[in-house]
């Protein structure tokens, strides 16, 4: 009990940092931007008005902290997933992310591992710019020295007079029992870690001058905007420099900035974590197949099959430059010897990864052909039209697909060894007959029975239960064969590079699609003009004046809950 209590106080300490302290039974904050205690606790003292809050997806806690402290200082644990919005971004769902009891106790843990390792006798040097008067007492003025860069990187602004003073403080109270300045700077630091101010990007907003009684963010919320939309971390010293002399809000050096933030080389990471949000990359987590179905799945091939993707995309879109529409037809990928095996290729080395190129014609060309995509939207022992067909819809569409009814009788699909119904095709005219299903389904399944060549893992085959695979598909009165003939589809159709704006804009801003749908037509027709360079997209929404518009009230209710439970 005594251990929990400690630790609890921890937290406590933390929370309470200029931010908010909530400790009791299930107790919550709520920050009201115009009354009371809630306000004053929530907003820092030298911002405006606090209009979002986003809280940090595992990605960019896990980039922060390697930024910040170094790639050698490890994040130890998991931390508490955010629930994605039907049909929405990861991005629009940390808006309203809640931490339960369990995930505070969560971040606590790694917080405080995180602190001991920058603190201990092999690190300290790098972040101690100075030599304490005595190491086993509080030395203010040494801590104050330590703990203010600290938390301008953590908090993504600097540090107001009283957080300072209240860290110092800390640091000095835990000196004291400890016997050890640098133990006293760790408890510091790891209630820095467990702050709200860390743990949510707060974006604060001021009156826009071009717009009487309209609000845009303020320029340290417009730092840590673009350095998470375009790089997925926290600011570097360049762009909170930048914040500080007021350059955010000046158009044309917002533009040069972002401009010379999708040209470096760091811009891959957030290329990355965009389009691991845009296709649901956390279902590879519970990705499992059946080993009796398919002996050619084991951990090494799962581990490969997301970054095989990645790898793709990132050749295609950063070191090519290509036009995002052929992602969908390139015969480039990469290799591992574990994915040749898979494939049926040959890969020439043991480890590592190489580039391999499909021959002209294959059916494997573009990302819809590629095993990762094809296993993660299909069943544990079967492939799947349905499931396919509804990926491509709503996450390379953006066209909402609604759930089946409760009272929906599978059994037909799922039997693959009704030697009567042999291939997926003809097990699925069932539900194309079916009033309640056929809505739906004719707009999911014939684009999937276009991979059917391939099965519940990606392998390649001809037939199922020994008769042939019909590979034709149709979508939106368009006929063609294969996955080679549904990626020319893909990249002629224009809800293939509207989707794509719509998610980066809902991506940047933390909005819903429909919130952000007013400004995408224009968004992608100056895609168009770029060539549909993903570097162009991504420099438009990160300077678009839109991005920065605010409601015109504060946050009347944080969207975010932090609960401690005794």
């Amino acid at each position: 009990m005594t251990a929990r209590v400690n630790r609890l106080s921890r937290i406590a300490l933390g929370l309470a940092a200029g931010t908010a302290l909530i400790v009791g039974v299930t107790t919550s904050l709520t920050a009201n931007a115009d009354s009371g205690a809630a306000a004053a606790a929530v907003r820092p003292a030298a911002a405006g008005r606090i209009v979002a809050m986003r809280r940090l997806t595992e990605s960019q806690y896990r980039n922060v902290i390697a930024d910040v402290f170094g790639p050698a200082v490890t994040v130890a644990g998991r931390i508490e997933p955010i629930v994605r919005p039907a049909h929405e971004m990861i991005a629009s769902g940390a808006t309203a992310a809640s931490i339960s009891p369990a995930g505070i106790e969560q971040f606590d843990a790694i917080g405080r591992n995180v602190a001991r390792q920058v603190f201990d006798e092999q690190r300290r040097a790098q972040f101690v710019p100075c030599a304490p008067r005595d190491e086993k007492l509080a030395d203010p003025t040494c801590a104050a020295r330590t703990l203010a860069p600290l938390g301008r990187y953590l908090f993504r602004r600097p540090l107001t007079p009283t957080e300072q003073a209240f860290y110092v403080k800390l640091a000095g109270d835990g000196a004291g029992p400890s016997g050890s300045f640098y133990k006293g700077l760790e408890l510091s630091l790891a209630a820095m870690l467990v702050s709200p101010s860390f743990l949510y990007i707060i974006e604060t907003a001021e009156p826009d001058p071009a717009k009487p009684g309209a609000f845009r963010l303020d320029n340290y919320s417009r730092a840590a905007r673009l350095s998470f939309v375009l790089w997925n971390t926290t600011p570097n010293d360049r762009l909170l420099k930048a914040a500080a002399a007021g350059q955010l809000t000046d158009q044309a050096q917002l533009t040069a900035i972002a401009d010379g933030m999708v040209q470096s080389p760091r811009f891959e990471q957030g290329v990355r974590a965009f389009f691991a949000d845009m296709l649901l990359f956390e279902k590879f987590d519970e990705l499992s197949k059946d080993p009796l179905v398919y002996p050619y799945f084991n951990q090494e091939v799962a581990q490969a099959l997301p970054e095989q993707m990645l790898r793709t995309i990132t050749d295609h879109l950063l070191t090519r430059n290509g036009d995002y529409r052929k992602l969908f037809t390139t015969s480039h990928t990469f290799m591992t010897r574990a994915l040749g095996g898979l494939y049926q290729v040959q890969v020439k080395h043991s480890t590592g990864w190489e580039p391999y190129d499909f021959a002209p014609g294959d059916d494997r060309a573009g990302l819809l052909g590629q095993a990762g995509f094809l296993a993660l939207y299909s069943h544990a022992g079967r492939s799947s039209p349905t499931l396919r067909g509804r990926a491509i819809r709503e996450l390379l569409m953006c066209e909402p697909v609604p759930n089946p009814p409760g009272n929906v009788n599978f059994t037909a699909v799922q039997d693959t060894s009704n030697k009567a119904k042999p291939t997926a095709r003809i097990r699925l005219s069932e539900h194309a007959t079916d009033p309640s299903c056929s809505g739906c389904h004719k707009i999911m399944d014939p684009i999937g029975l276009s991979l059917e060549r391939f099965d519940g893992i990606g392998m390649f085959r001809s037939t199922e239960n020994g008769a042939p695979i019909d590979p034709t598909g149709l979508m939106d009165g368009t006929t063609f064969q294969g996955a080679e003939g549904l990626g020319k589809t893909m990249a002629a159709d224009p809800s293939t590079t509207q989707c794509v704006a719509t998610r980066a804009l809902s991506y940047a801003t933390g909005k819903s699609s429909d919130d952000v749908s007013p400004w995408v037509e224009a968004l992608d027709k100056r895609f168009a003009a770029e060539g549909y360079s993903i570097r162009a997209l991504f420099a438009q929404v990160a300077t678009m004046p839109e991005t920065y518009e605010v409601n015109s009230k504060p946050l009347e209710s944080a969207p975010a809950q932090l609960s401690l439970a005794n």
